[in-house]
């Protein structure tokens, strides 16, 4: 197992911005990619956002694009979530994963290390 440490969630007002940090520890994981899922109350795992081993490619969720940007530091071993202009409806725990390709990709299937979740609640 890679430990995957998220960090950075809590509570917002709407409008607001959080930044969260995905750091893996007890391996690199600068060779694949990373992503973003999130998970609402009574909701199925969701994709948020995607990046490749290298940093130059990256997928969004319709329902971020613009408003979050994924990043990613290897020399750090850190995955980045800034989230901007926060809605109700972004409110879920917020989930990072390490892909077994180098290449982003939608599917959660294509992820095999996980993090335990940050919860992000954004008030109206």
């Amino acid at each position: 197992q890679v430990p995957l440490v998220e960090s950075g969630g809590g509570l917002v007002q709407a409008g607001g911005s959080l930044r969260l940090s995905c750091a893996a520890s007890g391996r690199t994981f600068s060779n694949y990619a990373m992503g973003w899922f999130r998970q609402a109350p009574g909701k199925e795992r969701e994709f948020v956002a995607a990046i490749s081993w290298r940093g130059d490619t990256s997928y969004y969720a319709d329902s971020v694009k613009g408003r979050f940007t994924i990043s990613r530091d290897n020399s750090k071993n850190t995955v980045y979530l800034q989230m901007n202009s926060l809605k109700p409806e972004d409110t879920a725990v917020y989930y990072c994963a390490v892909s077994v390709y180098g290449s982003p990709n939608y599917s959660q299937g294509a992820y095999r290390y996980w993090g335990q979740g940050t919860q992000v609640t954004v008030s109206s």
